[in-house]
């Protein structure tokens, strides 16, 4: 599935142009441009704000291009299940220890970081505050009070602050980048810490862009034992869309046993379709 040739193959027949489409959904040329070229990848399938303007004026029956869009970016991460997730940037791991509220604690974070530079921790970590901040941008991307503040304070215009915030919707822990993480993260997260022991996380907005008290995600309840941080990572992230998980198959993963080495959420995810696969019961 290609949904970036789809849409180039629409616009032809239309005689219409990227300018057009950028216009009609009310993003940068340079957006587009992206999307096309496939130096971008193709908006999540729940950005509606986006795919109806766009199906509608490619003239595509409704949800058409979500739907396509979302089996294009489920073959992708098959593709990536088979490769180990690389390392976050220094940069991006330097923001993290440095938004961590308790000292005591991001002596112990950072000695796990630098153990396992792309280890399930520091990935979970970086999910979290990601959704967190990716809610608080979702929220406010049509605000545009809240997109010039926060394009003053960036020292960017209006416009190329608001083409930075439909980027940054699209990105997920696998394609975390300088720019997004030091540019966002950096703004609306005032600080976070977490219990090492049951892995209770609370993050602090930063008021001046963000509404509302400290956030706080409960991973295992803490009298509970027996749970494999990665099989926490794999329940909670968005990425894997676990709400459709039978008791059954969460009886099979919680049964999964490990000696050494602990397994990431990525491992989850693939013993689960293989779980799923038809061939796997003939």
């Amino acid at each position: 599935m290609d949904v970036p040739l789809v849409i180039r193959q629409r616009l032809q027949e239309l005689g219409l142009d990227q300018t057009d489409l950028a216009a009609a959904i009310q993003v940068t040329d340079s957006y587009i441009s992206q999307l096309l070229s496939r130096k971008k990848v193709p908006p999540a399938p729940a950005r509606t704000d986006l795919y109806d303007k766009m199906g509608a004026f490619l003239k595509f029956p409704a949800g058409e291009l979500a739907r396509l869009a979302e089996i294009q970016r489920q073959e992708e991460l098959k593709k990536r299940v088979a490769e180990p997730p690389a390392p976050l940037f220094k940069e991006c791991r330097e923001l993290l220890l440095r938004k961590c509220g308790d000292p005591n604690g991001q002596v112990e974070l950072r000695r796990i970081f630098a153990k396992e530079p792309c280890g399930e921790l520091e990935r979970l970590v970086m999910q979290k505050l990601l959704e967190l901040v990716q809610g608080v941008a979702r929220k406010e991307s049509q605000n545009e009070k809240w997109l010039r503040a926060l394009a003053q304070q960036c020292g960017r215009s209006y416009k190329p602050m608001r083409a930075a915030v439909l980027e940054f919707l699209e990105t997920d822990v696998f394609h975390v980048s300088i720019k997004n993480c030091v540019l966002f993260l950096d703004l609306i997260v005032d600080s976070w810490r977490m219990d090492l022991k049951t892995f209770a996380m609370e993050v602090i907005p930063n008021p001046a862009f963000a509404s509302g008290g400290p956030k706080r995600f409960e991973f295992v309840e803490p009298h509970v034992a027996g749970w494999e941080p990665g099989l926490v990572e794999f329940l909670l992230g968005e990425t894997y869309k676990t709400n459709e998980i039978t008791d059954e198959e969460m009886a099979f993963l919680r049964s999964l046993r490990f000696n050494e080495r602990r397994p990431a959420a990525l491992y989850y995810y693939r013993e689960l379709q293989n779980l799923r696969d038809p061939l796997h019961f003939t």
